[in-house]
């Protein structure tokens, strides 16, 4: 064979794998894309701390939109199993396994307003030692960008392994469907908290049982970031869908707005000790311009704030089982401590002020109390105004390599 052949057929040979790899890098990039650049986006905020026992922090952006219509539009979930599968085969394509889970964690919030108008939605988030993630998303199509807080210890990895590995980072991609508080580009935000409820030692899964479409504990707080551009709207959407609670734990939510409404939403059925049928479960939401049946503390305060107990009326036959009353009753008073403030203006250190006073930490040392959420992992404060969120890990307010600061001029 002549010199000259050989080379033309090294050159078309060359030619096709050029050709195939192109067209392999065609089909990874469009198959694959958005989740590349998603991983590709992760990085390290603060490194582990182990004089106050505190897991690395990350901030990850979403890229795309993570198919949640396409979850909406099969009808959701009405389990962990069902929300892994959707996740496992559209996100990682069926190739990476991925674990939700919901531990006991417990957890404050409320909502204020500055002498400027700003308004204010708090949130401290109580746990063990575990490894937060920031997640900023821009899905597009009529949803709104959002920044919510992840607890990457529900997605299966450790809080004692830095995202180093590939595998680990893969995981992540599951982030957007696990959020714990949030603020979307409407001013609109929200927060999951847990509610304890069911007789002593058993708590009940809230598990609805109608002819709605289902939604999870977490994606319900997805849902409402993506989609609610007002508390309204948030509760008319949340009151298309069954909850169903994830990992035999029991949860209650707030959710407020840049107007200054918010709203408790609550799922309940008969008492506390009675209330042993997630099934039978239904909503009730109050309103902060409408909860004198509350108690007359919450009737006569604009600014709302919840812990860990179900505030429905007359559901508990005794204080005691009502987690976290210390910390409820100590928000109240650091906010209007005399009953001229029941506006809830306060500045934004006074605001800090509050998260710092009910972080965990300080608040178990103060008052003697001992259990298994012995670190509050974040506080943080939404400005639903300005559309901004100061965050903060480990209770480090102090620390400047602690606190951090988030707006969406990334959708720029």
């Amino acid at each position: 064979m002549k010199k000259s052949t050989i080379k033309k057929a090294v050159a078309i040979v060359c030619a096709c794998l050029a050709a195939l790899l192109v067209a392999a890098v065609i089909a990874v990039g469009a198959l694959w894309g958005n989740e590349i650049s998603s991983v590709a986006s992760i990085k390290m905020l603060a490194e582990a701390n182990e004089q106050n026992k505190s897991a690395p922090v990350y901030l990850m952006d979403v890229k795309g939109g993570y198919y949640f219509d396409d979850f909406l539009k099969q009808g959701g979930a009405s389990n962990d199993g069902e929300l892994i599968n959707f996740v496992v085969e559209n996100i990682t394509k069926g190739i990476i396994p991925i674990t939700i889970s919901s531990p006991n964690i417990g957890c404050s919030s409320f909502t204020g307003v500055s002498a400027k108008g700003d308004r204010y939605f708090g949130r401290n988030y109580d746990f063990s030692t575990s490894t937060a993630m920031i997640v900023r998303t821009n899905p597009g199509r009529g949803r709104y960008a959002s920044i919510s807080s992840v607890d990457l210890q529900f997605l299966g990895i450790k809080d004692d392994v830095p995202l180093d590995g590939l595998y680990d980072k893969l995981l992540c991609l599951a982030a957007a469907y696990a959020p714990l508080d949030g603020i979307n580009e409407a001013g609109v935000s929200c927060g999951i908290y847990m509610s304890y409820q069911g007789k002593e030692g058993e708590v009940v899964s809230t598990n609805q049982q109608t002819d709605k479409p289902d939604l999870t504990s977490t994606t319900m707080l997805r849902m409402i970031l993506d989609y609610a551009g007002s508390v309204d709207e948030a509760v008319e959407l949340v009151k298309q869908y069954d909850l169903h609670d994830s990992a035999n734990t029991s949860f209650h939510y707030m959710v407020a707005d840049a107007t200054g409404r918010s709203a408790i939403l609550e799922w309940v059925n008969a008492t506390d000790s009675a209330d042993t049928d997630g099934s039978k479960r239904t909503l009730r939401v109050y309103y902060n311009d409408k909860d004198a049946s509350l108690g007359q503390k919450e009737g006569e305060n604009a600014f709302q704030y919840i812990t860990n107990f179900i505030v429905t009326p007359d559901y508990y036959e005794n204080a005691e089982d009502m987690t976290g009353l210390d910390r409820y009753d100590g928000i109240e008073t650091a906010i209007n401590p005399d009953g001229s403030n029941t506006a809830g203006v306060m500045d934004e250190q006074k605001a800090l002020d509050v998260l710092k006073l009910v972080g965990r930490r300080r608040w178990d040392a103060e008052h003697g109390k001992t259990d298994s959420n012995t670190i509050t992992v974040w506080s943080a404060l939404y400005n639903l105004t300005d559309k901004t969120v100061l965050w903060v890990s480990n209770e480090g307010f102090d620390e400047e390599d602690a606190v951090f600061t988030f707006d969406f001029s990334y959708l720029d």
